[in-house]
């Protein structure tokens, strides 16, 4: 019963959950803006070919989402093999958060091997996985990115 629960499904249907409703919300927005250009009022064409745009920014927002989903995960699962990825021994609190002056503390170490090797990309996923513990998820999701762009280099 534990896999039912596990953190790797309840992902899976996070994602799937989100999914299905960007779909029906890109769905009915799309039939909103074809009734609107179809009243022939200038104001209604105007804001119809508007709502146009939305659908297009919406798809290519998920697809760039599920890719980098897909993509990491695949990193990780790399990683998890070879054995290279980091263990998470830092302190958490009651929350589940990682204490951040320890993850502060253990940062130089990752972006010390990101200076040594800039073109790993095994540098720059943990590099990525330490920002994400520090609490910078900007910066996390960029380093992998970047880890991900040198893996399919």
């Amino acid at each position: 019963m534990s896999g039912l629960f596990s953190a790797r499904t309840r992902t899976i249907w996070g994602v799937v959950a989100m999914t299905v409703l960007l779909a029906i919300y890109l769905g009915l927005t799309v039939n909103l803006a074809v009734a609107l250009v179809m009243t022939g009022n200038p104001i209604a064409v105007t804001i119809g070919v508007a709502l146009f745009v939305f659908p297009v920014v919406g798809a290519w927002v998920l697809v760039r989402e599920l890719m980098f989903g897909i993509r990491s995960a695949q990193l990780t699962r790399i990683l998890a093999d070879e054995g290279n990825l980091p263990v998470d021994e830092l302190p958490h609190l009651p929350s589940g958060r990682t204490v951040r002056d320890a993850a502060d503390a253990a940062f130089g170490a990752y972006a010390s091997e990101v200076e040594a090797e800039p073109e790993s990309w095994r540098a720059w996923f943990r590099l990525g996985l330490a920002y994400d513990a520090c609490g910078d998820r900007r910066r996390a999701r960029g380093a992998i990115r970047r880890a991900i762009a040198l893996h399919r280099a």
